[in-house]
C-alpha cells in the first residue's frame, strides 16, 4: 500500500510539473505582441457554429424520436390541465434556451479575434437592462401564478360526493380498503391496532368499519365520478402514482395524505384509445422503499356504476375474513358490537356453541368419574 501511494505521489508530481511549464509558456505567449495570429482561430470559431446547429437538430430530432414513449392524454380533467401547463413552461424555456444559446454561440463565431480588431468598451444601458431584467420577471411571475392557480385547483378539497377509498403502501405491495356496501362508509382505523389479523388496524369500535373490506390486488372506482383517495404508509416512505390519471402523493408513515381526481376514461374506453386490448390503468410507487420496491404495482380498474356496484357486491368483509381465520377475535370487539359482528361470520356461533357442548361433556365425563 505504501508503495501504491508513493507511485501515486509522483505521477501527480509528474503532473504537475508539466502543468506549470504549459501554464509558463502560455502566459510567456500572452506577453507577446498582442497581434501575433492564433493557431487554428478560424477553425475553432467555425465548430462553434457546426455544433450550434448539429446541436439543435440533434434536440429536435431526439424529441420528435421518443414521442412515442410519451403518455398519452391524461385521463382525468386535472391531468390534462397539468399537462396543458407543464407544456406551456417547457415550450417558454426552450424558446429562452434557444435564444441564449444561438447567442453565445453566434458570438464566439462573430467576434472571433481579428487582427487590429479591439473590443468596444460598453459600461451601461440601462434601457437594455430594464428589458431583459422586466421580460423574464413578467414570464416567470405568470408561470407562477398559473401554477399556483393549478395547484389550488386540485388540491381543494373533495366533492362530497366522491367515492372514498383508502390506499395503504407496505413492503412491497399496496393495500386497498373500500366502504361496504351496507352503509358505503369507510370506517375508522388505529395504527396501534395492526396485526398480522389485521393488518391495516381497522377500529371495529366503529360500527362503520363492520362492512368495509379491502383487496391486496386491484382496486375498482366508478368512471365519471371523483375519487377520493386516503392515503398511508405501514411502514417507510412510499409514494402513490397512477400515471394515465397524473396523481402522485407520498404515502408518509404517521402523517395521512390524500388526493382527488375524476377518471373519466373506463379502462375500456382507453383501450379502444390506444388500440391495446391489453391496457390496464396502474398503480405504482415512486419513491424507492426497498429491495422488492419495483413489485409494488396494483391494477387499476375504471368501470361503469353497474360493474363497480357489481363488483362490491362479490367482496368479502373484512371483519369476516379475520373471524373465519381467528374466531377468538371477537373478543377485541366492543361487547355491545358484537352481536352485530356475529351477522358477518355466523360460524363464529357455531364454533362458540361446539366448544361450549365440548366443554359440556368434558365436565360430564369427569363427574362421572
Amino acid at each position: 500500500m505504501i508503495y501504491l501511494v508513493g507511485l501515486l505521489l509522483v505521477v501527480l508530481l509528474g503532473i504537475a510539473i508539466a502543468v506549470a511549464a504549459k501554464l509558463q509558456k502560455v502566459m510567456g505567449s500572452t506577453q507577446s505582441e498582442s497581434d501575433a495570429p492564433v493557431p487554428n482561430n478560424k477553425v475553432n470559431a467555425a465548430l462553434w457554429m457546426v455544433f450550434l446547429v448539429a446541436g439543435s437538430v440533434a434536440m429536435v430530432w431526439s424529441y420528435l424520436a421518443s414521442r412515442d414513449a410519451f403518455l398519452p392524454e391524461a385521463s382525468s380533467p386535472h391531468g390534462r390541465e397539468t399537462d396543458s401547463q407543464f407544456w406551456l413552461d417547457m415550450g417558454l424555456l426552450t424558446i429562452a434556451f434557444f435564444i441564449v444559446n444561438f447567442l453565445l454561440f453566434f458570438f464566439s463565431w462573430k467576434y472571433q479575434y481579428k487582427k487590429g480588431y479591439k473590443a468596444t468598451f460598453y459600461p451601461e444601458n440601462h434601457k437594455l437592462e430594464l428589458i431583459w431584467t422586466a421580460i423574464p420577471a413578467v414570464i416567470m411571475a405568470s408561470l407562477v401564478f398559473l401554477g399556483f392557480r393549478s395547484w389550488t385547483k386540485i388540491m381543494a378539497d373533495a366533492p362530497a360526493d366522491s367515492q372514498v377509498v383508502e390506499i395503504m403502501g407496505k413492503q412491497f405491495g399496496w393495500i386497498v380498503r373500500y366502504g361496504g356496501v351496507q352503509d358505503n362508509k369507510l370506517g375508522a382505523y388505529n395504527y396501534k391496532l395492526i396485526t398480522s389479523d389485521n393488518e391495516m388496524g381497522v377500529d371495529y369500535s366503529d360500527e362503520a368499519s363492520m362492512d368495509d373490506f379491502i383487496n391486496p390486488s386491484e382496486m375498482h372506482v366508478e368512471v365519471g365520478k371523483p375519487v377520493l383517495l386516503k392515503i398511508r404508509a405501514r411502514d417507510v416512505l412510499h409514494s402513490v402514482y397512477i400515471p394515465h390519471m397524473r396523481v402522485k402523493m407520498d404515502a408518509v408513515p404517521g402523517m395521512p395524505t390524500k388526493f382527488w381526481f375524476i377518471p373519466d376514461k373506463s379502462t375500456e374506453q382507453m383501450r379502444a384509445e390506444l388500440n391495446n386490448p391489453n391496457f390496464d390503468y396502474e398503480v405504482a410507487c415512486t419513491e424507492v422503499c426497498g429491495r422488492g420496491h419495483f413489485a409494488m404495482r396494483l391494477r387499476l380498474i375504471v368501470e361503469d356504476k353497474a360493474s363497480a356496484d357489481a363488483w362490491k357486491q362479490q367482496q368479502k368483509p373484512l371483519l369476516s375474513t379475520i373471524l373465519e381465520a381467528n374466531p377468538k377475535f371477537i373478543s377485541k370487539i366492543p361487547e355491545k358490537l358484537r352481536a352485530k359482528a356475529m351477522n358477518y361470520a355466523p360460524y363464529v356461533e357455531e364454533a362458540d356453541s361446539t366448544t361450549a357442548s365440548t366443554g359440556s361433556a368434558a365436565a360430564a365425563s369427569a363427574s362421572m368419574r
